[in-house]
């Protein structure tokens, strides 16, 4: 992959940071890793990846937090649009923490509020204190459910690749390498050849990656880390709204 990525003009995280995205449209799409390749080798002329450390793909550590019986799950599992998450996202090349809350209303707007962690490990997550006076504000201020009654519920890894279209009107969000680890079941899942690829664009300005999409026939196809992953480690939880997706991503496994 590192290869077909050279290939590509670079582009710093201080550019990256100047490109704004006032009016945004998301939209997520699921393939596998040779139709990446094949869509890799399409995009190089018409986009910049983002280059750190002379490094194209940078790791990701995510955890989720929910309560007992998983109320964040079912929420967003029985297709309710006002919903909110509560994860610690960590990049984990630059040692940077972040424990954010994500809200989505019923218009589809996600807003993501978020403070930074100093002292976070991600491979020691497990110490991490929730009820710290350090983020008992931030909690209040922006989070619906009172934090004694959540506790850590999923683990996520994954790889990324962010590209950026030369009139910078859009970026893409490439994950491979998902891997997911229940701590309430201990089940772990690797999805080793699934990619989630997110296009994130200003309005409905004319996007280059859409047409390489169609040619490849890569279709848009909704895919929430933490609703998938725990569908897919915990075979208590209700899920038959996600059958269709999870029988899609099943399907591309094989």
């Amino acid at each position: 992959m590192e290869e077909i990525l050279r290939q590509f003009d670079p582009i710093t995280l201080d550019e990256m940071s100047g490109i704004r995205l006032m009016n945004r449209t998301d939209t997520k799409f699921v393939t596998t890793r040779p139709m990446l390749e094949q869509l890799l080798k399409m995009a190089q002329h018409d986009y910049y990846v983002q280059e750190i450390d002379q490094r194209h793909i940078a790791a990701y550590y995510t955890v989720y937090f929910d309560t007992p019986d998983c109320v964040m799950y079912t929420t967003h599992e029985t297709g309710h649009t006002n919903r909110q998450k509560l994860r610690i996202r960590s990049y984990v090349d630059s040692h940077l923490n972040f424990l954010e809350v994500k809200t989505k209303n019923n218009k589809g707007r996600t807003k993501k509020k978020r403070v930074s962690l100093d002292d976070f490990n991600p491979d020691q997550s497990s110490e991490f204190n929730l009820l710290s006076d350090d983020y008992s504000e931030f909690l209040h201020s922006h989070l619906r459910y009172a934090p004694e009654t959540l506790s850590r519920q999923l683990e996520n890894r994954f790889d990324r690749i962010t590209l950026v279209n030369k009139g910078k009107t859009e970026r893409l969000t490439i994950d491979t390498n998902l891997r997911f680890h229940n701590v309430s079941t201990e089940n772990i899942r690797f999805m080793k050849d699934i990619v989630i690829i997110e296009l994130k664009r200003d309005g409905l300005v004319p996007s280059p990656i859409l047409r390489m999409l169609r040619d490849l026939r890569i279709k848009p196809h909704g895919f929430s880390k933490y609703v998938i992953g725990s569908a897919l480690t915990n075979h208590e939880l209700h899920c038959n709204r996600l059958k269709p997706k999870v029988a899609d991503i099943e399907r591309m496994l094989r």
